[in-house]
């Protein structure tokens, strides 16, 4: 049913491909900080993050409202910018979960998860583009109830899968430690 789409990389090929990817996310991650510093605020604690989980029409435009034009600006940037970063992490986080699938459960009945995982993290992906056209609407001026539900149903789906991505990653990481020490 599902297989992973990295399981025929070479090993050479997997770790230029790990390596890339671990750098841009680097720099992906400096370059929505710099955006974000823009947006933070008493209304916007959590920048871009605080806009998406806004939930509420009021909510979003308080955010909105409380930004000045520059703001407005990397706000738009870094939803702009998040297409190209939730490629990055996506590919990155399912990279990370087939390797140490194949280290840990290769042949056995729990690889199939580690391999759900990988697909789920595309699933993400969609979510959080969704998420971003929502936002993207909002700060435009369609001023929608409807688009502050949107984004904030794709962002709470959204962060859910990478948290139970990251939560497999962080147990079978430990589970890799202490099969190598034994």
């Amino acid at each position: 049913m599902f297989t992973s789409p990295f399981r025929n990389l070479s090993e050479k090929n997997e770790k230029k491909l790990t390596f890339s990817l671990v750098y841009l996310f680097i720099i992906s991650m400096i370059a929505l900080r710099y955006f974000n510093i823009y947006i933070d605020g008493v209304k916007a604690p959590y920048g871009i993050v605080s806009f998406e989980f806004a939930g509420s029409l009021e909510n979003s435009l308080e955010i909105i409202n409380s930004w000045s034009t520059l703001g407005k600006i990397c706000a738009g940037l870094s939803l702009g910018y998040d297409f190209l970063f939730l490629i990055i992490y996506t590919l990155l986080i399912s990279l990370f979960i087939h390797k140490l699938n194949v280290r840990l459960w290769t042949g056995k009945s729990f690889y199939k998860i580690g391999e759900i995982l990988i697909w789920s993290m595309f699933l993400t992906a969609a979510f959080d583009a969704i998420e971003n056209v929502s936002l993207i609407k909002l700060l435009v001026g369609s001023h929608k109830q409807y688009w502050s539900s949107i984004a904030f149903t794709f962002a709470t789906l959204k962060f859910i899968l990478i948290a139970i991505a990251l939560l497999y990653l962080i147990a079978n990481s430990f589970l890799l430690l202490l099969k190598k020490r034994s």
